[in-house]
C-alpha cells in the first residue's frame, strides 16, 4: 500500500486544520494534494521495480453522494463534492487527470503542477483500495466558499446512524464499488476498511453488539451484490480487529470486533467477533472477507 486515504490527510492537515500539521491555508491543500498525487504514483513504480512479485496498490476513502433535493443546485452541489470526496485521486492515479471540470476552484492545482507532472501521476498499481462506511448527504450552500456545498448530518436527517454519526447505509459501499470498478477499468478492489463505531457496554464480561453484526451482514451482503455484477472484488478487511485510537477523536470510538480496556488492557470479543468467526467458517460463502 503505497498511501492512506490521501485526500484525509491532505484536506484535514493542510485545509480544515484538524489533523497535522493543522495548516487552514488553501494553497497549503493544494500543495500537499498535488504532491501527495505525484509521490502516490513515484512510490508505486519505484515498489514494482524493486520489490519482485510485488502486488501494489494504494486505499482511498470514499462514500456516496447523494443530493438533498433534486433541485438543480443541490445536484450540482453533489456533483462537485463527489469530485472532491470520491474522484480527485483515483482518477488522477489512473492517468485521467484531475476532475476539475466540476471543480472550477480546483484548477488554481495547476499552479503547482511542473511540465512533465502530469504523465508523472498515472499509477502502477495491482490493486485499488477503497474505504467505505457511510454515504454523505449535499445540499447547496453560499456559505461556504470554494465548493459551495454541506454535508447535512445524519442525525439532522433523523436517520439511524453509529457512533460518528454517519448513517448507516449499506447501500453506499455497493454504489461506491460500481463507480470505482468504472473509474480503474476493472482493477481489481480490495475493501481495505469498513465496519462501524457503536457505543459498546462491557456488562458481565460480555459485549452484545447486534448493531454491529447488522451493519456487517447488509454492508457483505451488498459487497456480493456488486461482485455477482462483475466487480471484481478481491477481499474485504473490517475495520477494525480492536478498539483503537481514532485520529483527533481519541479512545471514545469503538470500531473494534474485540473491545479493549484502555485502563487494564484487557481484551473482550464482542458479540460481532463470534459472528463474524462463524461467518469466515462456512465454506460456502461467495466472497473472500478478511479482518
Amino acid at each position: 500500500m503505497v498511501l492512506n486515504e490521501p485526500l484525509v490527510f491532505t484536506g484535514a492537515g493542510y485545509f480544515l486544520g484538524i489533523h497535522a500539521p493543522g495548516h487552514r491555508d488553501f494553497r497549503f491543500f493544494l500543495k500537499a494534494a498535488h504532491h501527495a498525487a505525484l509521490s502516490q504514483s513515484i512510490g508505486s513504480h519505484i515498489l514494482k521495480n524493486e520489490v519482485k512479485n510485488s502486488m501494489v496498490g494504494s486505499t482511498f476513502s470514499c462514500s456516496y453522494i447523494t443530493p438533498y433535493s433534486f433541485t438543480n443546485h443541490d445536484e450540482n452541489a453533489a456533483l462537485r463534492a463527489d469530485a472532491l470526496l470520491n474522484r480527485f485521486f483515483i482518477e488522477a492515479a489512473m492517468g485521467k487527470g484531475y476532475p476539475v471540470e466540476h471543480l472550477e476552484f480546483m484548477k488554481k492545482i495547476y499552479n503547482y503542477v511542473l511540465p512533465g507532472d502530469e504523465q508523472l501521476l498515472k499509477a502502477q498499481f495491482d490493486f485499488v483500495g477503497i474505504q467505505n462506511y457511510t454515504r454523505e448527504v449535499i445540499k447547496h450552500t453560499c456559505w461556504i466558499p470554494l465548493i459551495r456545498a454541506r454535508i447535512i448530518p445524519a442525525n439532522k436527517r433523523k436517520v439511524a446512524h453509529t457512533a460518528m454519526n454517519w448513517e448507516i447505509y449499506p447501500e453506499s459501499i455497493y454504489h461506491m464499488l460500481k463507480q470505482f470498478n468504472s473509474i480503474c477499468d476493472g482493477l481489481p478492489l480490495i475493501i481495505t476498511e469498513n465496519g462501524a463505531a457503536f457505543d459498546d457496554k462491557l456488562e458481565d464480561g460480555k459485549i452484545i453488539d447486534d448493531y454491529r453484526i447488522y451493519y456487517l451482514q447488509r454492508n457483505i451482503e451488498q459487497i456480493h451484490r456488486a461482485k455477482t455484477e462483475g466487480v471484481n472484488i478481491l477481499g474485504c478487511f473490517i475495520w477494525s480487529l480492536f478498539d483503537n485510537f481514532e485520529w483527533e477523536k481519541g479512545f471514545k470510538p469503538r470500531f473494534g470486533l474485540v473491545h479493549v480496556d484502555f485502563d487494564t488492557h484487557l481484551r473482550t470479543a464482542k458479540k460481532s467477533a463470534l459472528w463474524y468467526r462463524d461467518f469466515l467458517a462456512n465454506q460456502n460463502n461467495s466472497i473472500t472477507v478478511r479482518s
